[in-house]
């Protein structure tokens, strides 16, 4: 039977991280496909779930709106892997927030982390930096666009990648969450790290 990882299709980057898993799946050699998913039944045949970057506060009101909110929690308990990147990260946070104050986003509250949302600026402040990732031997190209910041983060939470001390990469247990963008570069180790959680 073929495993099936789920890349969130409400808005972001969904065609890209199908094509970066897919890749990363030919690499590891696995019996394996990406596939868009939009409803709560579709969850259930997942090995894993990915929650890509976008517009969070969009996200969170269309996983309330298709009913996806507690079903991925669900997911979460039953430790299946999840990964959100940009705005996937803030969706998964169970903190958010900005230079105003608490924002009225409802995170899924999946990783212990506090998040400012774009906290490097607009999209023409977007750049890329070399990140080190244990692991991972030479350096992964960081792209950060709007990219949100992990301004706290739990105990139990491990920072994997620190960009100018602030951590970019974190884990805890079977929740990966990243303020940058690996699909939009053609190297398909973070997308491998992610299915090596399986």
């Amino acid at each position: 039977m073929i495993m099936k990882i789920g890349v969130l299709a409400l808005q972001g980057d969904v065609g890209e991280h199908v094509s970066s898993l897919n890749f990363a799946i030919e690499n590891l050699g696995l019996d394996a496909e990406a596939i868009e998913v939009r409803r709560p039944g579709e969850l259930a045949q997942l090995s894993a779930l990915l929650i890509p970057g976008g517009e969070s506060t969009t996200i969170v009101k269309q996983l309330k709106r298709f009913g996806l909110f507690e079903p991925i929690i669900n997911m979460a308990d039953a430790e299946k892997p999840i990964m959100g990147t940009c705005a996937g990260c803030i969706v998964l946070a169970s903190k958010l927030v900005d230079e105003v104050g608490p924002r009225k986003v409802e995170p899924l509250g999946l990783i212990d982390i506090t998040v400012n949302r774009n906290a490097y600026g607009r999209q023409r402040e977007s750049f890329e930096k070399p990140l080190k990732i244990p692991g991972f031997g030479y350096p992964f190209m960081g792209v950060f666009i709007r990219a949100p910041s992990i301004v706290e983060v739990g105990e139990n939470v491990e920072v994997l990648a620190t960009m100018d001390k602030e951590p970019v990469m974190v884990r805890q247990k079977n929740i990966l969450a990243l303020t940058f963008h690996p699909e939009l570069i053609l190297d398909s180790r973070v997308h491998q790290y992610f299915l090596k959680m399986i």
